[in-house]
Order: C-alpha cells, then structure tokens, then sequence
C-alpha cells in the first residue's frame, strides 16, 4: 500500500477529502498529517478519520532534522501540501526528490508567491477583473509557487462574483481534481488506461 502524508495549515478539509477518497479506494493511505498550527482544525480531523496527527513548531523544521527524521522512517511515497504556509525546506525537498506537492489556489504563475495564498488570492483576482481563476498542483521546490507545474483546471469567474464565490468555485476544482492527480503521481500506469 502506498504512502501518502499531509502537511497543512488550517481547516483541512482538502486534507479530509483526500484521506476519505483513499480510505475508500484501499491502494493508497494517508498515514500522517502534520501541521505547524496547534490549533488547525486539521488536527481534529485526521485524529477523528484515524490518522496520525502532529504539530511541529519551527525549529523543529527548520533548525533540526526532527520533522525530517520522521517523514523518513514513515517514508511516503508523496507527501502533499494541502494548505501548508511554510516554505519548504531543502532538506527534506531533497531528501524526497520529486514527491512533495502542493496545490495553488490560481493560475501560476499569476497570482504566486509570498503572501498570496487562500482569500488573499481570491480578493486579488475580483479585484483585478479576472474572467477565470482556477488551481495549480506543482512540484515543490524552494521558492513560494514556483515548482514545475503538473496540472491546472479553470473555471470562470462571473461578473457579480465575489471572494467567496471564487473560492467556492476553487474548492470544488480542489475536491474533484486533487485527489485524482494524487492517485495518478501514485499509480502512472492508471493513467494511461
């Protein structure tokens, strides 16, 4: 059985729809979930779906090997950043060469990098008249949101939309393709069929 861990930040409900979505498929599992917020709701969630949950802080992130250490006696076969805010380190990108991902609420590379993330990216894009926004699942690398590109899907952004509106229009592209995309980085051969 594949591997899969989480880091994320916040509320976690791309995090729950991705367990749920291997929880039922039975080839792959989400083992961990980690965040750098004690108080993330995503905590919750993992614990209640029964999923190893764990805070870290940013020492043990950055200035020590403890997060690292971890991730490699787990030793996914991708870890997924679903909502993580924390720049990764290069230490633990390399030490996973082409399996950490995250997904981007936006188009990249419009609408990237430092400080633009969740409602930041969805007033900017209503603010600037955009006719479509979408997602971007990228590779990692050590700049905000600049990683090599692995998939995207738009939607249009109506006139009389709003920063909710967009971002509901975002969540639901998030919870139909980025699973999916998951599974495919998992099990290329299931792509192909």
């Amino acid at each position: 059985m594949k591997r899969i861990i989480i880091f994320a930040s916040g509320s976690g409900t791309n995090a729950e729809n991705i367990i749920k979505y291997f929880q039922e498929r039975k080839t792959a599992e989400v083992t961990h979930v980690f965040s750098n917020n004690l108080r993330a709701k995503v905590l919750k969630r993992a614990h209640t779906l029964k999923v190893t949950a764990l805070h870290f802080d940013k020492a043990s992130f950055y200035d020590t090997n403890e997060v690292l250490n971890i991730l490699i006696d787990a030793k996914p076969d991708i870890i997924v950043l679903a909502g993580f805010l924390w720049i990764f380190p290069k230490k633990i990108i390399d030490a996973f060469p082409n399996k950490v991902i995250n997904v981007h609420p936006a188009l990249l590379p419009k609408y990237g990098g430092k400080g633009m993330y969740g409602h930041y990216v969805h007033e900017a894009i209503v603010k600037n008249g955009e006719a479509e926004s979408g997602i971007t699942i990228h590779y990692v690398n050590e700049q905000y949101d600049e990683g090599a590109i692995i998939f995207q899907a738009k939607t249009a952004v109506q006139p009389h939309y709003t920063a909710d509106d967009v971002a509901k229009a975002i969540h639901h592209l998030e919870y139909k393709h980025f699973p999916v995309v998951i599974n495919e980085l998992l099990f290329p051969e299931e792509k192909a069929n």
